[in-house]
Parts: C-alpha cells; structure tokens; sequence
C-alpha cells in the first residue's frame, strides 16, 4: 500500500497546487492565453461530472450524489489494488491514479461544492471541456487498466 499512498498522494497534491495557483492568479472566468488558437488556461467551475454531466440537478442531491460516488470508487481501488501482484507496477500505478484524482476532486466537492477546472484545449471550432490535474489522473489510470486488461495482467 505504500506505493499506492506515494503516487495517489503526489498526485493529490500537485492537484490541490494547481487549482490553489489558478484561485490566486485567474479570477472565476478568466482566461489566460498560453498557446493563442489551442491552449488557455482559465477558472471555471464545474459543478456536474465529466463534460459538467448533471450540472443541472438539486446542489444537495447531486453533491451527495458525487461525494457517495467518490467514496464508493476509491474504497473499490484500495481493495482491487490489494489483489494486484506486488511485481504488477503497472496495474498498481493505474490503480494510484485513479485514486489520487479522485481524492483530488472529492476534496473540491467537500470544501466547495464544485470542482476548479482549469486547462483548456481547442482547435479551430472544437473546444474540449475545460478539466485538471486530477482529471487527467483519472483518464490515464483508466486508459492503463484497460491496457492491462488488453496484456491479460
């Protein structure tokens, strides 16, 4: 469990960084310009899941709902990380991710309600949902369980 706490807890805290850097330096809707037409980074808030999936719902109900879903997920990753082989660095690292971007954006839900988001992408006319650190986390974990599952670990 050691390695799960190292990774999950240096993502979790690069998450929390992040997002404290962009409370202090971009005001709720502001954007900052990095690549002109392909990178910004701006503050916004997102009080659904991912892509802002049931934004629109009660506060209290969806809040609950997501807190709930957070809890269930990590206390799912500590007992599956527990069945992996301890020579299975691989799977164990998907594993961490998942966990430490969870931990990242269940503390947003606890302290504000909502998740910061801050990295924004676009090309031309496509714009991709603004998300962070523990997001990406999230994403490349899952992406890393699949491959697993794919090389049959």
């Amino acid at each position: 469990m050691v390695f799960l706490t190292v990774l999950a807890g240096t993502i979790l805290v690069l998450d929390q960084t992040t997002k404290l850097l962009v409370l202090w330096h971009l005001p709720l809707h502001g954007m900052r310009a990095i690549v002109p037409g392909f990178f910004n980074l701006v503050h916004v808030r997102n009080t659904g899941g991912a892509f802002s999936m049931f934004a629109g719902s009660g506060s209290a109900l969806r809040l609950g709902l997501f807190i709930g879903l957070a809890v269930i997920v990590v206390c799912i990753i500590f007992y599956a990380y527990s069945k992996v082989s301890k020579t299975d660095h691989w799977t164990r690292a998907a594993y961490s991710a998942i966990a430490g971007g969870a931990l990242g954006n269940l503390l947003d839900r606890v302290r504000l309600g909502e998740v910061i988001d801050f990295l924004d992408f676009h090309a031309g006319s496509y714009h991709w949902p603004a998300f962070n650190v523990a997001d990406m986390a999230i994403t490349t974990g899952a992406i890393m369980l699949l491959v697993s599952l794919v090389r049959g670990k």
